[in-house]
């Protein structure tokens, strides 16, 4: 089973690579549930040497997007595969929270041979079974999904089904509140490719200046246990 740390910062890079994930989903602000990061950001993983799939994700919230919106995930996706990232992560829905096959389509061809993974964007989903199959028609590799819910915990009977329905056709990666407790149970039960965490804590950060923000940031502690619960089974 392979490991996928979603990280939103050098020191989370840094701390992939040392600790030998499989690879990364980079992105930058977690705390608005991840958007597409910056153009240094992107190179300097790759640099670094860790497989990098890219969030392409201009604004948080839903995931319908207006036209303008659609062009610049292009315009993303093509600049990431020009810098030599493995893959792009996208989810876009349409006005009816049905998978836009069509914008997918596109972006399957401005990929050009690079991995693409739908992320949590299928959570939001009217019917996950016909949902997947749109992805599975148009040969996506894998869904990032919590099993239609909030976290992994709540969603894990939907989860289970997901994997079965799948048959091996795609991919499905938990991910959404994966810890040292529930690790476990993920692997053996649903004996999945591959699982997502960011193991991150709410801190504050730069408390002594006006600016101080409330963020997530990459815990190494957490981080270890999750690894240490996995490799105990």
């Amino acid at each position: 089973m392979k490991l996928e740390l979603c990280v939103a910062s050098i020191e989370a890079i840094h701390l992939a690579k040392e600790l030998n994930f499989d690879r990364i989903e980079l992105c930058q602000n977690l705390e608005q549930g991840g958007i597409t990061p910056s153009y240094g950001m992107i190179e300097y993983a790759i640099a670094y040497g860790i497989e990098t799939h890219v969030l392409i994700r201009p604004r948080p919230g839903g995931f319908h997007y207006q036209k303008e919106e659609l062009e610049i995930m292009l315009r993303e996706v093509k600049n990431c595969r020009e810098m030599g990232a493995k893959g792009v992560v996208i989810g876009v829905l349409n006005d009816r929270n049905n998978i836009d096959s069509i914008f997918l389509e596109e972006i399957i061809d401005k990929a050009n041979g690079m991995e693409v993974t739908f992320h949590r964007a299928f959570d939001d989903v009217i019917d996950w079974k016909k949902a997947m199959d749109v992805l599975i028609d148009l040969k996506l590799n894998r869904i990032l999904s919590s099993g239609m819910a909030r976290n992994v915990d709540y969603g894990f009977p939907i989860l289970k089904e997901m994997v079965s329905y799948a048959k091996g056709r795609i991919e499905i990666m938990p991910g959404g509140g994966v810890n040292a407790a529930n690790i476990s149970k993920l692997n053996e039960e649903l004996k999945v490719d591959s699982i997502h965490f960011s193991g991150t804590t709410k801190v504050n950060l730069d408390e002594d200046s006006f600016f101080s923000e409330s963020i997530l940031k990459v815990d190494r502690a957490k981080i270890n246990r999750i690894l240490k619960s996995i490799k105990k089974n």
